[in-house]
């Protein structure tokens, strides 16, 4: 048991650090930045027609206020999935009363 807990410590560890060394240089960009340049390739003249009403300060803003929405997401679907499955195993458990 003990060797197969480090090796799939080891095994994390190489697959958190592994797409380090693989993408050195590399671009990373949203699919927002990748569309706006499609249509910028496709029709120069594009016009858009609808604008932001607020813009984060930064990239990092950005990206926190994305991970929190995700997050937030996930802990309201967790807990309605667990709150539901909850209802359905104590339903399921009780037994009637006989007098």
């Amino acid at each position: 048991m003990k060797n197969n807990t480090w090796l799939l410590i080891l095994i994390v560890i190489v697959l958190a650090l592994l797409p380090i060394f693989l993408t050195k240089g590399a671009e990373f960009e949203g699919a927002d930045v990748i569309a706006e340049n499609a249509i910028g390739e496709i029709n120069p003249d594009y016009e858009p027609w609808a604008e932001s009403l607020w813009e984060p300060p930064s990239g990092e803003i950005e990206s926190l206020l994305f991970a929190l929405q995700a997050a937030l997401g996930a802990g309201f679907i967790g807990y309605y999935l667990g709150n539901k499955s909850g209802q359905n195993k104590n339903a399921g458990s009780k037994k009637p009363k006989s007098s």
